[in-house]
């Protein structure tokens, strides 16, 4: 691994050295990956297991068949295979974030890195909230609800129990751990966002209503089709993207663009509301003068208009005989005709 200096400018490399180095992340990636998965699938049963347990509660205590079926021959088999690459995904996720640390981070000011390096720990912090808060709270309660629709031959005339299938049980649950914690990376990016100046808090702040219509679609595409576990994710999103608003806020607050932005805001608010609070005032009948026309020809044609004035003025005092006495009625103002 080459060693990268402090200052960006003197790690600049060609197109063709980025794309080495794009490949040797993305290698050490799949590797760790790889070596992951062979160790998951050794542990299939222990993760099948732990994977299985909130439905098997849940079973013990409304009833049921309390079994997994597979209809298909290889169904088994490729559900062990998933439950081993869901495993790996959950393993790797910090290697992986890392090798994405390790390719951005010649590109950055050593002050840049000290910023982005808490949302680096961050980032698996979150992740693994959102599978907790799927697994130990909505993941119950759902399977609770859903159960309830189960029948006995008293109250139907054949009853109505659960035969799940163990392929689509699975595939369900870790849909739904991977949708949470992939989905409580949304701080993480917005204020990263907001870092490099693609979004502001104002703008979060301002389509927060569709923001919000936009958390329940999502709810509703990546997880099953009941109300407990669409507001199960819902509702955390909806208070994450409050706290993405708060810490945009406070990075620009560091920044220095929140005070100035708000200030030449209310600036410009105060003044549009002194100019309407001033135009009902304003009479143009009383004590005023008649408005003066402005030429915008410029300054050039300006003066030749007053030269041309000049010297019609000059022309008609010629014309004029001071000893002429009579040429109008006496008592005239000739500036009103009066």
């Amino acid at each position: 691994m080459p060693a990268y200096s402090d200052d960006p400018d003197d790690n600049k490399m060609s197109l063709v050295e980025h794309l080495t180095e794009l490949r040797t992340r993305l290698l050490w990636s799949a590797v760790a990956f790889v070596v992951a998965f062979f160790l998951c699938y050794g542990l299939a049963q222990h993760i099948y297991n732990f994977l299985m347990q909130p439905l098997a509660s849940i079973m013990q205590e409304v009833g049921g068949s309390q079994r997994m079926i597979y209809t298909a021959l290889t169904e088994a088999f490729f559900t062990y295979v998933a439950v081993a690459a869901f495993g790996a995904i959950v393993l790797t996720f910090p290697m992986i974030a890392t090798q994405v640390w390790l390719f951005i981070a010649p590109g950055l000011y050593k002050h840049e890195k000290k910023a982005l390096l808490p949302f680096l720990f961050a980032s698996p912090v979150l992740f693994l909230t959102g599978a907790a808060l799927v697994y130990y709270l909505v993941m119950p309660l759902a399977w609770r609800f859903l159960l309830g629709f189960q029948t006995s031959g008293a109250e139907t005339v054949l009853p109505i129990e659960l035969e799940a299938k163990v392929g689509e049980y699975l595939g369900l649950v870790m849909r739904l751990i991977l949708a949470f914690g992939f989905c409580f990376q949304m701080p993480v990016a917005l204020t990263l966002m907001a870092r490099v100046g693609i979004v502001s808090s104002k703008t979060l702040a301002g389509v927060r209503k569709y923001a919000i219509v936009a958390v329940f679609v999502l709810a509703a595409i990546v997880t099953p089709p009941d109300i407990i576990s669409q507001v199960g994710l819902a509702l955390p999103l909806i208070l994450l993207y409050e706290a993405s608003i708060w810490s945009c806020r406070y990075v620009e607050r560091r920044r220095g663009d929140v005070d100035e932005d708000d200030a030449w805001l209310d600036d410009d608010d105060d003044e549009d509301e002194g100019d309407r609070d001033e135009q009902p005032d304003m009479d143009p009948t009383e004590g005023s003068s008649p408005p003066e026309t402005r030429d915008d020809t410029g300054p050039a044609a300006g003066a030749t208009a007053s030269d041309a004035d000049r010297s019609v003025r000059d022309d008609t005092l010629d014309d004029i005989d001071p000893h002429d006495e009579d040429d109008g009625p006496p008592d005239t103002d000739f500036n009103t005709g009066r």
